[in-house]
């Protein structure tokens, strides 16, 4: 969870050295394509670990992380970089669900509150981290080591799953565990969602959003994830989703509480740097150091939130006050602008990622309490896909704004200097430029950016406010005592 966490955060503040290295434009494709692959195969991760076990799975997972890592550090160009960027997101996609699965297996769900304010806590550091690891490498001229360095830890996590993770598996042969896999389902999950991130990548960006080369494939992408939900609730045998776990109230609100956390978080872990390093001058290292508290406290938070839950049994109340913050924090947040003291930016950030931080541990126990403890891992396997494609949308919703915001604020005379004028993705090219632009020109430019992400800031507290809405549809209920006994340690 630390190796995914590290990568999923550390890109952000590093892009702008990167895309100036590569001389490249689509920089929101560089996150676009790593959530992709970390969403789109997610079910299916979760349906081969039925079949195979979790072992297997998790190991795999890390050969493929470690791949992707040394495509992107030895990208020669933008494409290649993105190529590598979707192998790395397919790893960290199954890594993240299989974490989850596993805890699961081993642990009640009355007593997950902790272990998951744990695994929250590993997640929020590396996150934390992330943002001045990857600033200080691009800083220093080596944001190739930001990738290379995942080798040798996911050869070290590889390594501690061969030797502690001792867990039972299906004791069939291998035909009738190809029979079981959903290769039709899988097939439709996969071209939705690609589908999906291509418009949404396109939107605003490259293509209006009226046009048809954003509307038609966003259409067919959605359309095709309602035609998987059919097809999962009728045809296969071993459904990568069983429907019959998504169609209670409670676990709704669950699956729509953890998709706007997500939006919420991947928009603030993505787009925070970039307003310290536009509008307050920060280097990328800076950028990092700065968004910290936002990570820390969400794991700070999500830990306190965990043990709460754990100890009074009741998740509802807990959510409620943590919207209620995530409201506050990003409507105060719509304040901040160039000139806005530094410790104001920072102290603003508490507030609304101690929402934050309870949300993402909170939002298990509705999605798990209404169930079986028998459908743990595909329940598990689609919460996870729900959060890392609310991470697409999260990453590019921000960048949608952001750009089309540019093109309305910055000046026509300097917008018409950029390379390919105002028809590119202009973010990235603007802002290692900032520090040595000539007055006013430097302020004004400091100013847009400012503007722009204020729209970021006020989206995100509607965002919040729905999240809010979502959850009075939750009912109490209590938590499951019992593992499933199917699974779990090997004797």
């Amino acid at each position: 969870m630390l190796l995914t966490a590290i990568e999923f955060s550390s890109v952000a503040t590093a892009l702008p050295t990167i895309v100036q290295d590569l001389k490249g434009e689509q920089f929101i494709w560089v996150g676009s394509a790593y959530t992709l692959g970390q969403t789109a195969l997610v079910p299916f991760c979760g349906g081969l670990a039925q079949i195979f076990g979790r072992r297997i799975v998790i190991l795999g997972a890390l050969a493929l992380f470690c791949l992707g890592s040394a495509l992107c550090g030895a990208a020669t160009s933008m494409n290649f970089l993105i190529g590598g960027r979707v192998v790395q997101g397919l790893g960290a996609g199954a890594i993240t669900s299989l974490v989850q699965i596993i805890m699961g297996d081993l642990v009640p769900l009355k007593e997950r509150g902790s272990f998951n304010g744990i695994m929250a806590v590993v997640w929020s550091i590396g996150g934390g981290t992330g943002p001045a690891i990857g600033g200080s490498l691009a800083q220093n001229g080596h944001w190739r080591w930001l990738f290379y360095m995942n080798l040798p830890l996911s050869c070290l996590a590889a390594v501690l799953v061969l030797i502690f993770l001792r867990l039972k598996k299906p004791d069939i042969s291998l035909r009738e565990k190809l029979a079981r896999i959903d290769w039709i389902g899988t097939c439709i999950v996969v071209a939705s969602i690609t589908s999906v991130v291509i418009a949404l990548t396109w939107a605003g960006v490259q293509h209006p959003w009226s046009s048809s080369r954003v509307l038609a494939p966003l259409i067919l992408g959605l359309l095709g994830l309602c035609g998987f939900f059919v097809y999962e609730a009728w045809v296969p045998e071993s459904p990568l989703v069983p429907i019959s776990m998504i169609l209670d109230r409670t676990s709704l609100s669950g699956y729509a509480q953890v998709f706007l956390n997500g939006v919420c978080n991947a928009a603030a872990a993505n787009w925070l740097p970039v307003y310290f390093q536009a509008s307050k001058d920060a280097s990328p290292t800076g950028s990092g150091v700065d968004s910290f508290p936002t990570s820390f406290t969400i794991s700070v938070s999500a830990l306190i939130a965990g043990i709460v839950i754990q100890r009074t049994l009741r998740y509802r109340e807990l959510m409620w006050g943590g919207w209620l913050l995530t409201i506050l924090g990003f409507a105060l947040f719509g304040i901040l602008g160039e000139n806005t003291s530094l410790s104001t930016a920072i102290g603003l950030q508490f507030i609304y990622a101690v929402g934050l931080g309870i949300i993402y541990v909170g939002a298990y126990f509705p999605v798990l309490a209404p169930i079986p403890v028998s459908q743990n891992a595909p329940s598990l396997a689609f919460c996870t896909f729900t959060r890392n494609f609310s991470f697409i949308w999260g990453v590019t919703i921000g960048g949608t704004i952001l750009q089309n915001q540019l093109l309305n604020r910055l000046p026509a005379s300097f917008l018409a200097e950029l390379p390919g004028g105002t028809h590119t993705q202009i973010a990235f090219q603007i802002i290692p430029s900032i520090r040595n632009l000539p007055q006013p020109l430097k302020d004004e430019v400091r100013h847009a950016f400012a503007g722009s992400l204020r729209i970021l800031w006020n989206v995100l507290t509607g965002i919040s406010g729905l999240g809010l809405l979502v959850g009075f549809l939750m009912k109490h209920l209590p938590l499951h005592t019992s593992v499933d006994v199917e699974w779990g340690r090997r004797s």
